[in-house]
């Protein structure tokens, strides 16, 4: 299925994958809207011990979503230009978009359960800015979805 490389097309396509770094972006900061303003409402402290451990095992897992997401990215945008099929290259594009947003958006979430577990603002912090740089990392590309398009014109 031959699909046109229009340049305003093309940018209207890319709307709905920056509307999800969007929605991150909005979900962080309600993540910490919410730890600001219910404040020590909602935290259930863990034990110091039991909280270093998690926390480390939080950090330890973030460290490691940032390059699994990033090879989850390539390979989603390698498959959506080989996979053959009738979908359309522009929701090839967002389902690629939307797991590394989700994926990154799980990190800001782990500073939050550490807050809710007893920590402090500055573990919400961390985690939260790891996201954000996630979501600035993997944000939509132009040039991967025109790289998409052409792919399945060739085939």
């Amino acid at each position: 299925m031959q699909e046109s490389i229009d340049p305003s097309r093309c940018k209207a396509d890319m709307l709905l994958p920056w509307l999800l770094v969007g929605l991150v972006g909005l979900a962080l900061l309600a993540l910490i809207a919410t730890s600001l303003i219910s404040g020590e409402a909602l935290q259930q402290p863990l034990p110091e011990h039991q909280r270093i451990l998690v926390r480390t095992l939080l950090y330890v897992l973030a460290i490691i979503m940032l390059p699994v997401t990033n090879l989850l990215r390539y390979v989603q945008l390698r498959l959506a230009q080989t996979m053959p099929g009738t979908q359309p290259s522009k929701n090839r594009y967002q389902v690629a978009v939307a797991v590394s947003m989700a994926l990154v958006t799980s990190i800001g979430c782990f500073g939050f359960v550490m807050y809710l577990l007893g920590d402090g603002y500055n573990t919400l912090y961390i985690f939260t800015l790891v996201s954000a740089l996630g979501a600035f990392l993997y944000r939509p590309k132009l040039s991967e979805y025109l790289a998409i398009i052409e792919a399945r014109n060739i085939n």
